[in-house]
């Protein structure tokens, strides 16, 4: 791809950022890779045989750095910072955006831009990885089996470590504490406040109440107006939470450990993401207290966010997404992630 027909991935020296590089490369494809940093970006580029660009995410860099691309991949977190002006570049240049974002504030954020990127015959779909592709399309595949649901209850787990970046954004999250959808507003919750022994398919798990992404996305996707999402999570450190967020307030202490976290946590590697697995389920509940619940059992999460990723892309790209805001499952359909090898619904 060259000129209007190319694309680019910022933050794609990151873990998850590789991992997306060479899933395009694997794919035939050839997007710019982008960072803010020419010695991160350049390596790889050379290494993968793709063109790459280096620049920050002031307005002016951005404007230069996107200039000829139909679509921009964001990987670069925390997304509660990078976010806000990619869209506003995109927006400016009638260029797509997608990224791989879990966070709640960001599809806000994004959905409230929708009429914007409308305007501007952009897409704007937020969250192609894991999280959200995969909860999102178990969460309308219940809402088709139980079209009046009032309620959703989305469950997950990883068997795999987190990556650096998922890491500090769970630092974050712990510091601005739970949130859930009630009545179809967002509203503050407890972190870890409900616990849920969830059935998954590899056996009974306790799970406790996150603030995670399909709070925000799940509601557009399913229209409905309560919605807790929940994960395995120990109960030593749920005990920990409440002495931990004041802690974590403090700038300095927040600081070194999030040099901690980039200093020693790496997510898993070639080996582990091949063996590894993920795991959801999910229950929907009408009025009438009548439930269906459904489980999604898939491949390791960074492994599979790369290949989501990519695949949105290119049907963003082949103009098979209408100009807007958007969440995966609204794009593509609950069928979406069954389309990818080791991602199975039960039932």
């Amino acid at each position: 791809m060259n000129g209007r027909d190319s694309w680019l991935v910022y933050g794609a020296n990151g873990y998850t950022g590789r991992l997306v590089a060479d899933e395009a490369k694997r794919r035939g494809m050839t997007p710019i890779l982008a960072g803010r940093r020419e010695d991160a970006v350049r390596p790889l580029a050379e290494r993968l045989g793709l063109a790459w660009r280096a620049f920050d995410l002031s307005p002016a860099a951005l404007r230069a750095g996107i200039d000829g691309v139909r679509a921009v991949l964001l990987c670069a977190g925390p997304f509660a910072v990078t976010s806000a002006p990619v869209v506003d570049a995109c927006l400016a240049a009638g260029v797509h955006y997608l990224d791989i974002t879990g966070e709640i504030d960001v599809f806000e954020a994004c959905a409230a831009r929708g009429a914007a990127a409308e305007r501007a015959g952009a897409v704007v779909l937020p969250g192609v990885g894991f999280d959200v592709v995969p909860s999102d399309c178990l969460a309308l595949r219940l809402k088709e089996a139980l079209p009046d649901a009032t309620h959703l209850e989305l469950a997950f787990y990883g068997e795999g470590p987190p990556s650096a970046g998922t890491a500090k954004t769970a630092v974050d999250g712990l510091v601005l504490g739970g949130r859930e959808r009630r009545d179809g507003k967002i509203v503050d919750a407890p972190l870890g406040k409900r616990q849920l022994d969830v059935p998954f398919t590899s056996g009974v798990r306790r799970t406790v109440s996150i603030p995670w992404g399909d709070v925000a996305t799940a509601y557009r996707s399913t229209g409905i107006p309560n919605i807790v999402v929940y994960t395995v999570m120990p109960a030593s450190l749920v005990r920990l939470v409440p002495i931990l967020r004041p802690a974590l307030r403090v700038g300095a202490i927040r600081r070194a450990i999030l040099r901690r976290i980039e200093r020693t946590v790496h997510g898993p590697d070639e080996a582990m993401r091949g063996r590894v697995r993920s795991h959801l389920w999910g229950r929907v509940i009408n009025a009438a207290g009548t439930t269906r619940t459904g489980t999604l059992d898939a491949p390791e999460g960074y492994a599979l966010t790369a290949a989501t990723a990519v695949e949105c892309v290119r049907r963003v790209m082949d103009g098979k997404v209408r100009p807007g805001y958007t969440t995966p499952a609204m794009a593509f359909g609950s069928g979406f992630i069954a389309e990818f090898p080791g991602c199975t619904f039960s039932p």
